[in-house]
C-alpha cells in the first residue's frame, strides 16, 4: 500500500516581501476533513514601516483559524472582537451566517519590521450548522505534548490522548509538531482524513521524505512515524470526511449556491455589519471574478 495518497504541490503568491503558499483548494482535491483552505506564509522580515493590511471582507458558512509561528497580526471583527495573534494563540472566528473581519500587522511591529510566518486555515461547517451565529475564540492553554526530542502543540480536537479547548464544528485534528534532531512521534490513525506539511527543516514519514511546503495526504487506517535527522516544523491536520459537496466563491463557502450569491448581492448593497475600530476601508466585491467553484 503506498505511504501518500496524494501529494499536492502549492500555488505560490509573491507579494513582495513574503509568500503565500496556498495548496488547498486544488485541481486534485478540495478537502482534508474539514480543511477547505490552507495557506502557508512566511517566513519574512518585513522593511521597517511596512505591514500586512487585509482590509475588511465578509465570510459565510465556515471558520477561519490563524496559527503563527512568528510575528503578530490585529484581529478586528463585525463582532467588536479585538485580538493579537501571537505564537502559541489560535484565533477561530466562526462565520457561520456571516462575519465581517481585518486582520492587520500591530503598530508597534509595523516600528520594528513585522514578522510573518504562519497558518491561514479555513473550516468548512458541517451540514446542519453552517448558519450558526458567528462567533470568535482566542485559546492560548492548548496542550502540549513532549517526549524526549519530539514536541507537538494541539491546536484542534483530540491527539496523543490529549483534546484542545478550542471549539470544533466536525471532527477535526491540528497540530504544530516540533522535532530536534533525531526525534520522532506517532501519526495517530483515528481520523477520517489526515495530511502533513513541513513548513521548515526536513523530516519523513516512516522513512518517506516529505517536500517543504507540499501536503501530504496520509492512507488512512495506518499509523506512521513522523522522524526528522536535522530537526523540523510539522503541520498536522485533517478530520471526520465530508459527504455533502461544498461550493466556493471569493471569501464564500456554503453547501448553497442561492446562500453564495445572497452574500455576494448583501457584501455589494452594504448589508453586512461594519468592523468597529477598522470602518473606513473595505475590499470591494472582485468584479469579473471566476464562476462559483464546485467542490466534491
Amino acid at each position: 500500500m503506498a505511504l501518500f495518497e496524494q501529494t499536492l504541490t502549492p500555488v505560490t503568491h509573491d507579494l513582495g516581501q513574503f509568500e503565500v503558499r496556498r495548496v488547498l483548494p486544488s485541481k486534485a482535491r478540495s478537502m482534508v476533513g474539514p480543511f477547505i483552505f490552507v495557506d502557508q506564509f512566511g517566513p519574512a522580515q518585513l522593511d521597517i514601516g511596512a505591514a500586512m493590511d487585509v482590509r475588511p471582507h465578509p465570510h459565510i458558512n465556515l471558520a477561519t483559524v490563524t496559527w503563527l509561528f512568528e510575528g503578530a497580526i490585529d484581529h478586528r471583527d463585525s463582532l467588536g472582537s479585538f485580538s493579537t495573534i501571537r505564537p502559541g494563540q489560535v484565533n477561530l472566528m466562526t462565520a457561520g451566517k456571516g462575519i465581517v473581519h481585518s486582520e492587520r500587522s500591530p503598530e508597534a511591529e509595523r516600528k520594528a519590521g513585522p514578522k510573518l510566518y504562519g497558518m491561514q486555515t479555513w473550516l468548512a461547517l458541517p451540514d446542519g450548522r453552517e448558519e450558526v451565529d458567528p462567533a470568535f475564540e482566542a485559546v492560548t492553554e492548548l496542550p502540549v505534548i513532549e517526549d524526549g526530542r519530539a514536541k507537538a502543540i494541539v491546536i484542534m480536537g483530540e491527539l496523543w490522548g490529549e483534546r484542545a479547548a478550542t471549539t470544533t464544528y466536525a471532527a477535526t485534528i491540528y497540530a504544530e509538531i516540533m522535532l530536534e534532531p533525531g526525534g520522532m512521534i506517532p501519526l495517530e490513525d483515528d481520523a477520517d482524513e489526515r495530511a502533513v506539511m513541513l513548513v521548515g527543516g526536513e523530516a519523513s514519514v516512516d522513512g518517506h521524505a516529505l517536500t517543504p511546503y507540499q501536503l501530504a495526504i496520509l492512507q488512512p487506517g495506518r499509523e506512521m512515524t513522523l522522524e526528522s535527522k536535522s530537526g523540523a516544523r510539522v503541520m498536522l491536520m485533517g478530520g471526520e470526511a465530508f459527504e455533502t459537496k461544498r461550493h466556493a466563491w471569493w471569501n464564500f463557502v456554503s453547501s448553497s449556491r442561492e446562500r453564495i450569491n445572497q452574500a455576494k448581492d448583501d457584501w455589494r448593497a452594504g448589508r453586512f455589519p461594519k468592523v468597529p475600530g477598522d470602518e473606513e476601508e473595505f475590499i470591494p466585491l472582485p468584479a469579473g471574478a471566476p464562476k462559483t467553484v464546485t467542490y466534491p
